[in-house]
This record gives structure tokens, sequence and C-alpha cells, in this order.
């Protein structure tokens, strides 16, 4: 059922789909939720402040563990170079639209500025959410790979949440000095970078059991359950 990278290349009933869904997840989670900060009065936790996007964003990382605890790292990076790509282009048509000239009327006009309120986030935001994303991710799926191999395979649940631990903490980390620092008061960087790390790295644990019957799922129907041992782990290709 383990398969290595000096085997003939394979395709997947799956892949496609966890892909699709990994996108989709980044895409609305970036576009929505990144720039709004929420304050919430949390009954024991108390006051909470964190950026709205953490309650779904985590889910991005739930499928870059999964594509990578079954496919490998090679496949999760594929698809991560596939957000990164589509976060840009996002981007550049955000940047696009919101600059276009309206139509003459009130209608049009208020429309023009909910959607400079929406879309039209500043360079920062944008090349902060990428980049954090990106090398988030990556660290993610190295993480994961080296403790496949280095526990033989065992304890899932320390693999996924030892990985999110520390692609969570470059992901957020970078996003939040990228993006604000220098803007928002040091202490209120700080504060949401932290809350939102623990919030997120909270979100995997959480969902250890739906990627323990996933993961399960996936490996019996795809035959399927890759290590790393053999694998280049650059980050700049799409070879899988």
């Amino acid at each position: 059922m383990t398969a290595h990278a000096s085997q003939p290349h394979r395709t997947y009933r799956y892949y496609d789909l966890i892909v699709v869904a990994f996108v989709t997840v980044l895409l609305c989670a970036n576009l929505i939720g990144a720039a709004k900060v929420v304050q919430l009065d949390v009954p024991v936790l108390g006051t909470l402040v964190f950026g709205a996007g953490v309650l779904f964003f985590p889910i991005s990382y739930f499928f870059g563990d999964i594509l990578t605890e079954v496919y490998g790292y090679a496949h999760d990076r594929r698809a991560v170079w596939c957000g990164f790509g589509t976060l840009l282009f996002a981007a550049l048509m955000a940047w696009v639209v919101t600059r276009m000239p309206a139509a003459p009327g009130d209608y049009n006009s208020s429309l023009q500025s909910g959607m400079e309120v929406v879309f039209d986030n500043t360079w920062r935001i944008v090349a902060g959410s990428i980049i954090a994303f990106w090398a988030g991710s990556l660290v993610n799926s190295y993480v994961l790979s080296k403790l496949k191999i280095y526990t033989g395979g065992k304890y899932l649940w320390v693999r996924t949440i030892g990985s999110t631990a520390a692609g969570e903490l470059v992901d957020s980390g970078l996003f939040y000095m990228l993006a604000f620092y220098g803007i928002w008061d040091t202490a209120q960087v700080i504060q949401v970078a932290v809350t939102q790390y623990f919030l997120k790295t909270g979100w995997e644990v959480l969902a250890t059991p739906i990627t323990y019957k996933l993961v399960g799922y996936l490996k019996r129907k795809e035959n399927e359950d890759y290590f790393d041992t053999h694998t280049n782990f650059t980050p700049f290709s799409l070879k899988v």
C-alpha cells in the first residue's frame, strides 16, 4: 500500500476534488475574512480579538494535511501553488474591477463604494496574505512528511497537530507583521496574531476525529499511503 518516489506516476480518484475544495476554501477565506478584525466576549476565556478569516481558513490546512498524508508532499505542493496562483489572480481582478469607472447613477455609485470597501485591500494585506499562505502551507506539509517518516506512519494526530502548529506559526506571524505592522498598534498586531495562532491550531485539534476518518477512507479507496523517503522538498516545483 505504501508508495515511493521511484514508482511510476499514478492517477487518483479523489485528488482533484480535494484540490478544488482546498482552493475554494482558501479563496473565500482570504476574500471575505482576511482584513476584518472581530472582538468577542467568550465565557472563561474573556475578550478575544481575532481576524474573521480564522473561522474558515484553517480548513485549508485540514485539506493540506490530508493531501500530504495520503498523496505525499509533492502533491500537496502542487495544490499550494494552485492556491497561490488563484490568490494572485483574485488580487489582480479585484484591483482592476475596483478601479474601473462606475456607470452613472446612485445605485452604481453606492455599489462602487461597497466594492472598494470589500475588495480594494491594500497591497500589504494582499502580499501578506499570499506570502504567509504559501510559506505556512509548505512548512505544514514538510513537517508532516518528516514526522510521518520519523514515526513510521503511526500517531497521525501528532503529525497533523504538530505540522499545523508549525505552519500556522509561520502563517500568522508573517501575515500580521507584513500586513499591519506600523498601521495597527504593535500590541494589537501581536495580540491578534497570537490569538489567531492558537485558534487555528485549536481548530486542528478539534478536527482530528474527522481527519482520521477521511484519511482512512482515502487511503483505502486510493490504495495509497505515501512516504516521502525520496522526495525533493524544494518548494519551487510543480512536479509530482
